[in-house]
């Protein structure tokens, strides 16, 4: 059952630092774009991952094609695909043993939510972080700087 509660929600919020972007955008008028920026402005470490642009840069950090290249621990996967495709991206979110996946307003995939839930991790859906951080109050984390 994917978290619902705000109290829980909150606490995911809170002690999530690193989170990949599955479907980060290089393009300013793109929702990932924008809730990339924010996330990072509120502290977060934020790994954009998409295949078509990888190799390039958003927002300081390098854009990697998928989470196992990543190579480091991930608190949070946060989807922005389509609700069908979204159940590849949380079967790489288990794989690279991922803590929470967060799927984004609109991407809804009840198969997925379950497999991930029976692998151990935590389950937000249909839900976006930008706008539930300032909603449940969640306090900013300390600054991280790309390099």
């Amino acid at each position: 059952m994917p978290l619902t509660r705000d109290e829980d929600i909150a606490e995911l919020l809170a002690s999530t630092r690193t989170i990949a972007i599955i479907g980060a955008s290089d393009r300013p008028d793109r929702p990932s774009y924008g809730v990339m920026k924010y996330l990072q402005d509120r502290g977060y470490r934020v790994l954009p991952v998409n295949p078509q642009i990888t190799g390039e840069h958003v927002h300081g950090e390098y854009v990697w094609r998928e989470l196992s290249q990543i190579g480091e621990p991930i608190d949070m996967v946060d989807i922005f695909r389509r609700s069908v495709a979204a159940g590849d991206a949380v079967d790489e979110a288990i794989a690279a043993g991922a803590r929470t996946v967060w799927l984004q307003i609109g991407v809804i995939n009840e198969e997925a939510a379950a497999r991930a839930e029976a692998a151990g991790l935590k389950v937000v859906m249909d839900r976006c972080p930008k706008i539930e951080i300032p909603r449940l109050g969640v306090p900013k984390l300390g600054s991280f700087h790309p390099a």
